[in-house]
């Protein structure tokens, strides 16, 4: 259902198939089971998460899990009660995302052109798209080279659950790329002409991986004297939907640049920028300019 009704992510549905399957651990061993358990079981189990050392994030992933796969059981008629509809989720603050300055990407380019040529040219590519177009580091690197052979000014990304959306490329993306390419056949596996990928690499994989390249970014992130544990792709992500909010965006576009399918997701980012929303208020609203004057 998750795969097929959902268009759920290849990672999503294993991290539901590990927490599904922690359950089923704790749960036999306690004499019982995930299909058959009653709610006593259930509860024992949510409570045994707190006491286990997880993070809340992991720990709240689990619950919600593990009530999905019930209220599914319910819907198809597997079960006739749900045994986790009794404890209340916890609630629990979102931690507010990380950013970068404008002024810190400008210090971690100016750092990842010092890599060895082509190397420094990949780097700078990845950042500069990244930051210009709010991508997911997954949707990067998922990208085919025939993306951008004719130098678009909007890319097509399929982001989660297979939904298609348009991603802008500034100037400045558009020209890392064009001075990437020419370099790219540097990363190409020893006896291959080509590669679908507008990343490839000589690794198993054959492109460019997440672990990769978050390590070409804490390199470059020490070259411009940050601390690496403030860079990350997902980082530029942050930066370029607040930056786009600081700059006036309204956050249905930001929601939409972002792929968001919600737009309470979107508006963690308003939290970061309340110091230019008090500003934009008492700069623009009509009141507020009278009682200045």
């Amino acid at each position: 259902m998750m795969a097929a009704e959902r268009g759920a992510a290849a990672n999503t549905l294993k991290a539901y198939a590990r927490d599904l399957a922690d359950a089923e651990t704790h749960l036999a061993g306690t004499g019982s089971s995930l299909a058959a358990a009653g709610t006593e079981a259930v509860e024992a189990y949510f409570a045994a998460l707190a006491r286990r050392g997880l993070s809340p994030a992991t720990a709240a992933r689990r619950r919600s899990a593990v009530r999905q796969f019930y209220r599914f059981a319910v819907g198809e008629g597997w079960r006739t009660d749900d045994p986790s509809r009794r404890v209340d989720a916890p609630r629990r603050g979102r931690a507010l995302p990380k950013i970068l300055s404008g002024a810190e990407i400008e210090v971690l380019i100016a750092a990842a052109a010092r890599l060895d040529a082509a190397a420094a040219l990949r780097l700078r590519c990845a950042i500069e798209m990244l930051y210009a177009s709010g991508l997911r580091v997954s949707e990067l690197l998922a990208l085919p080279l025939a993306a951008v052979l004719r130098d678009p000014a909007f890319l097509m990304v399929r982001g989660k659950g297979g939904k298609e959306r348009l991603a802008p490329l500034n100037e400045a993306a558009r020209t890392a790329v064009r001075d990437y390419l020419p370099v790219r056949t540097r990363f190409l596996p020893k006896g291959v002409r080509d590669s679908p990928w507008l990343f490839p690499s000589r690794g198993r994989a054959g492109r460019l991986t997440e672990r990769r390249l978050s390590q070409l970014l804490d390199e470059a992130a020490r070259g411009a004297g940050i601390d690496p544990a403030r860079v990350s792709p997902h980082v530029l992500r942050h930066a370029f939907a607040t930056h786009l909010l600081e700059g006036g965006a309204d956050l249905r576009t930001v929601q939409t640049l972002l792929g968001h399918a919600d737009v309470a997701t979107t508006q963690i980012y308003t939290h970061l920028t309340q110091g230019h929303l008090r500003q934009v208020v008492e700069s623009k609203h009509p009141l507020a300019r009278r009682r200045r004057s």
